[in-house]
């Protein structure tokens, strides 16, 4: 069965509930604000026992407040919703002769969010991110994964690396074993990464210790996150100081000398005044000969609120990140080497990799009324550098393996600045919130990278195929195309959105931005000096549909530009100053369904083209063309939440089909997009036996892909399983076991080139200590 088949059948299945509503008694209401004035437009669920996804009815408020709905007579929860105030859940009883009662809402509190308690630690009911402004996930047309705090603790995720396996539609790249990159419908980027909205593109490894959750936006949507961005992006959303008081500690230690510590302190100071600090600290091996890491981090936070209106932040970030840099290993006659996966190649003692990032943040929020003023500035640091050794292809005869070394040196300062202004208003019938926003940023980056000299001679050498561990002596200084560079990017832009709710079960989301990208290049080397502009329109466009309160069917349309530049700047020459950017344009249709108030199950179907990329004229092969195009057509389901109050599950399968439909300057055309694979699946289950015990299983597939785009290296497909204990000691002290690949199964976890193969770890056990108090 074809993807969009399973997905039309999917919906018709989820539509078929509609028919489950019955009519018997006029239950009548009215909803008013604080002041007595009545609230137009607000949202009533009826639901029996609370259960969202079982709502009984529901209406909305006219201009008086009022509403009515037809319920059998019984125990009932209204929730009652405005995006302008905090939603309510007021149990009722509706009698033979039905009934009537007021409801009053009250302003919601200034926050990036609306704070809603999750009915399950898995699922967040809310984001901002898609919209920029506070909006029901089921509400947003966008497929959006959300990696919840819990689900990070329950799994003893460390890395963006671990986020990814459980989010469908997204991969891990190699990143040549040096940073975080990840592949998101067929599209690789190591710069598509954002700090509460803000970007982070530096190339470096990201830690989960300070978080609250990280969120996957699944498809182009430039319109929110400017340039790049072409298959998604990743969305870490971090741990601010809050009026509630918390202190955890969390120790963990096991396979590979693995040590770490984490901390979370919140504490209030004044009823307006609050500071919280996370830290961490972690020294760890690997299963690969050689290679260790060692990393720490401490996030301080400051959060003041002199009235219910306004709402000040101040946040901190010191981070540094050393370990050893690992290509991994190299292939032979298409497939990954036949050698040990703790095969080192070149020195391990002379390969590192360093990452110190400082990020300093300010959030200044005020209401005025149905106006939300918000700005945010984010300063960022970054010193980032490696030396490592690159395996190359083998010898014919299977004997020897060639192997190259280099290092590279980036530092770069990030400042950029967000201006939003949120504003509600009921006309013509209609709610709307209308978005409006400036970004204004720059971005100041040096460039340098020396070339490894083999005995101070030779940029390459041969080892043996069995045991390619060197110790030969290395100098690195810089050949004749090495870089030496200095860059200067300005970037400046104007958006505007609207969110348009013509009746409880139509919503239409518009919007359009409007980028200039100024990029100045300056090459130490020679004194040249180069330059592009762009100016760069981005639409966005959705439908939602909700024949259910619980239940959104969505169609939408987005648009995101790559600069000729690339998305780390370092594209730029004299022949790609003429190149326009590469265009992203992706269209989706999915559903979303809040199955129970503690469950969302949703699915989308996407075609995301990727035009305008290089190709070599076939009149001039001197000359490039932007005729080279791709092509991906998806289908994701995702499902998180619990399916009963012990049950907890996240995970879901993708299907993807990434291919070059016209022939690009590194592909032909029909060649299979690298790193793809046409299926992936993934459930993770924590199952709480008593209230002391639970147990956790997670089963991750994932099929055979190309290493690259040339499609002559197989990375075969796998399945492993991991498993997790759990037991509460008291309930401030809980003790947790993780295992991971619990059977041992060897496999290859992904590549940077087809001599670049990353091994999976084989079988590893964690012991966690958390304690709260």
């Amino acid at each position: 069965m074809t993807p969009r088949r399973t997905f039309v059948l999917l919906v018709s299945l989820l539509l078929s509930l509609a028919a489950f509503a019955a009519d018997k008694v006029s239950y009548r209401g009215r909803v008013l604000d604080a002041s007595g004035a009545a609230i137009a437009g607000a949202h009533i669920v009826a639901s029996p026992d609370g259960d969202v996804g079982a709502a009984a009815a529901s209406a909305d408020s006219d201009k008086e407040g009022r509403f009515t709905l037809q319920l059998e007579p019984g125990a009932y929860v209204l929730h009652i919703g405005d995006r302008r105030y905090a939603e309510i859940a007021e149990p009722v009883t509706i009698a033979a002769d039905g009934g009537q009662r007021d409801f009053t809402l009250q302003v919601a509190a200034v926050t990036e969010a609306i704070t809603v308690k999750a009915p399950s630690p898995y699922i967040a009911p809310v984001v901002s991110s898609a919209t920029k402004t506070p909006t029901p996930l089921r509400d947003v047309p966008q497929s959006v994964t959300v990696v919840t705090k819990e689900l990070i603790a329950d799994q003893m995720m460390t890395s963006i690396g671990d986020v990814v396996r459980y989010v469908p539609g997204v991969a891990l790249h190699q990143g040549e074993n040096n940073r975080d990159q990840v592949i998101i419908r067929g599209n690789s980027s190591s710069a598509d990464f954002f700090v509460d909205g803000v970007r982070d593109d530096v190339q470096y490894y990201r830690d989960l210790y300070n978080l609250d959750r990280v969120e996957a936006l699944k498809g182009p949507n430039a319109m929110v996150f400017g340039r790049g961005g072409g298959g998604g992006v990743i969305n870490r959303v971090t741990k601010e100081a809050g009026f509630d008081e918390k202190r955890e500690v969390m120790v963990q230690g096991g396979a590979y000398s693995d040590r770490r510590v984490t901390a979370d302190f919140d504490q209030p100071i004044t009823d307006n005044l609050a500071f919280r600090l996370n830290g961490m600290y972690e020294s760890s091996n690997s299963f690969r000969d050689g290679v260790d890491l060692r990393r720490d981090g401490i996030a301080p936070s400051l959060t003041y609120r002199p009235s219910e209106d306004t709402k000040v932040t101040f946040g901190y970030e010191h981070f540094r990140d050393t370990r050893a840099a690992d290509r991994g290993i190299t292939s032979f006659q298409g497939r990954p080497a036949n050698v040990d996966v703790d095969t080192f190649y070149g020195n391990p003692d002379d390969s590192h990799v360093r990452a110190k990032v400082d990020l300093a943040t300010a959030v200044i929020q005020h209401r005025m009324g149905a106006l939300t003023v918000r700005n945010r500035t984010l300063f960022g640091d970054y010193d980032r550098f490696y030396q490592n050794y690159v395996p190359g292809a083998v010898t014919a005869n299977g004997a020897q393996v060639t192997i190259t070394a280099y290092n590279n040196d980036t530092q770069r300062q990030n400042l950029f600045n967000q201006t939003d202004f949120i504003y509600g208003l009921n006309a013509g019938g209609m709610k709307h919130t209308l978005l409006g926003g400036i970004e204004l940023g720059q971005q100041l980056t040096d460039n340098f990278r020396n070339t490894g000299f083999f005995n101070n001679t030779a940029t390459s050498i041969l080892a043996p195929f069995g045991s390619p561990t060197i110790a030969t002596p290395v100098t690195y200084r810089q050949s004749a195309t090495d870089a030496n560079n200095h860059l200067k990017t300005n970037v400046s832009a104007v958006y505007a959105q609207d969110q348009i709710e013509l009746s409880p079960r139509i919503q239409i989301l518009a919007g359009v931005r409007f980028d200039r990208f100024d990029l100045t290049y300056h090459n130490n080397r020679n004194g040249d000096e180069i330059g592009r502009v762009d100016k760069l329109v981005s639409p966005r466009a959705g439908v939602v549909f909700k024949p259910l309160p619980a239940l959104s069917v969505y169609g939408s349309y987005g648009v995101s530009y790559l600069p000729s530049s690339g998305d780390q700047f370092s594209s730029l020459t004299k022949i790609t100053e003429q190149v326009e950017p590469e265009k992203f344009s992706n269209y989706e249709i999915g559903a979303k369904w809040d199955a129970t108030n503690a469950l969302q199950i949703t699915t989308a179907t996407y075609l995301l083209d990727r035009t305008n990329t290089r190709s070599t004229d076939p009149n001039d092969p001197t000359r490039i063309v932007q005729t080279g195009s791709q092509r991906t057509n998806g289908y994701e389901l995702g499902v998180n939440g619990q399916i009963t109050p012990a049950w907890s599950i996240a995970g879901g399968f993708a299907y993807q089909d990434a291919y070059v439909t016209s022939a690009t300057t590194a592909a032909r055309t029909g060649a299979q997009v690298a790193q793809v694979p046409h299926h992936t699946f993934s459930l993770w289950n924590n199952y709480d036996f008593t209230a002391r015990t639970g147990a956790a299983v997670g089963a991750i597939y994932r099929s055979k892909m190309f290493a690259t785009i040339d499609n002559s290296v197989t990375l075969p497909g796998y399945t492993r399983f991991d498993v997790a204990a759990y037991y509460n000691l008291s309930q401030s002290l809980r003790l947790q076991l993780n295992v991971e690949n619990v059977f041992d199964k060897k496999y290859w976890a992904n590549a940077d080139s087809n001599t670049n193969i990353s091994p999976g770890s084989p079988r590893a056990a964690r012991l966690g200590f958390m304690a709260r108090f």
